[in-house]
């Protein structure tokens, strides 16, 4: 009798990903085959070889580096967590390197993405659902609350809304970007609080996402994995921490607590709408109670939550991809 052969894990990821690190430990404590690398590390340390028989469909081949191989046939599941980008020989000339990266990029993302596998996420997947504009459309689509909103270039519009939101408003990026300042690394912008008098004429430089403020008791980083949710209030010592947790991490106490029916109801939509397994959404908590919700990050970190508040997220990861592969 024929023993079929047992299925892979593939995690892509940067070599320097704690939270892979967790979902190949957890993966590891289940005896489940893992084979992780990083984009960045092909073509000219990772070799792919796949073929596909023109009177059947699928690929096969194997995919390898100098100190193991996994046949593609064998791949059920995929963990792509933010890898880098393919990194071309130096043999390349420069006019060529670009062409040369987006072919190794497609080459093998799609070669992988053809297979019968699990994702978290597929890129195309990642880019449907990563960006705040149509979030909010699903947010609002699936039942949850959002903040009003304002995407613009128009100094005289953006004075005319805030005028009509009668409050303090925020200022984020539309969608995530480094800024690199001479001599400095790069860094990203945080949400910034600001009151309507202070616009001026530099918002007319680019698209900017202007949206009311919401008065908060606590936020929650909601991290969904699967069917299991786990909501974690972050609370903010400091005033930095108070507009933007992210930038006062040394401020933040975290403590995991119940989320309303509604709002996992809301959530599970807006999961469906984007054919998500994952998410990290970032919800505030008004002092009524109300559930508002800002964004979901479709490959946020989730890290520093396990950490804090021991839940067991990375299993979760684990019990989802290992269920592809037996």
């Amino acid at each position: 009798m024929t023993t079929a052969p047992r299925g892979q894990v593939l995690v892509v990821a940067e070599d320097l990903d704690p939270s892979a690190d967790l979902v190949v430990q957890a993966l590891a404590d289940r005896n489940v085959p893992v084979m992780r690398f990083d984009l960045a590390r092909f073509p000219q340390d990772l070799e792919l070889a796949a073929e596909h028989e023109g009177c059947a469909p699928g690929w096969s081949g194997e995919l390898a580096t100098s100190a193991r191989a996994v046949r593609l046939e064998e791949v059920r599941a995929v963990y792509y967590r933010r890898p880098g980008l393919p990194e071309p020989s130096p043999a390349v000339a420069p006019e060529y390197r670009d062409w040369a990266v987006s072919q190794a990029l497609v080459g093998m993302v799609q070669v992988l993405g053809a297979l019968p596998a699990v994702w978290m996420h597929h890129p195309d997947v990642y880019r449907a659902a990563a960006h705040k504009p149509g979030q909010l459309t699903a947010a609002t689509a699936s039942g949850l609350r959002v903040p009003r909103t304002l995407v613009t270039n128009s100094l005289s519009r953006a004075r005319r809304w805030a005028e009509s939101t009668s409050g303090s408003l925020i200022v984020k990026p539309v969608t995530a970007g480094a800024i690199t300042l001479t001599g400095r690394r790069a860094m990203l912008l945080p949400t910034r609080r600001f009151e309507a008098d202070q616009l001026d004429e530099s918002l007319e430089l680019t698209a900017h996402l202007l949206q009311e403020w919401v008065p908060k008791a606590f936020e929650v980083r909601l991290t969904v994995v699967g069917e299991q949710m786990f909501p974690v209030a972050i609370h903010a010592g400091s005033a930095a921490a108070q507009v933007d947790w992210r930038s006062d991490y040394d401020a933040l106490e975290y403590e995991p607590v119940p989320i309303p029916s509604t709002v996992a109801s809301g959530v599970r939509r807006f999961m469906d709408r984007y054919q998500l397994n994952y998410g990290a959404f970032d919800f505030a908590v008004t002092p009524n109670g109300d559930w508002v919700f800002f964004e979901c990050n479709p490959a946020g970190q989730w890290q520093f939550i396990a950490v804090a508040t021991h839940l067991p997220i990375a299993e979760a990861h684990a019990s989802l991809l290992q269920g592809a592969v037996t």
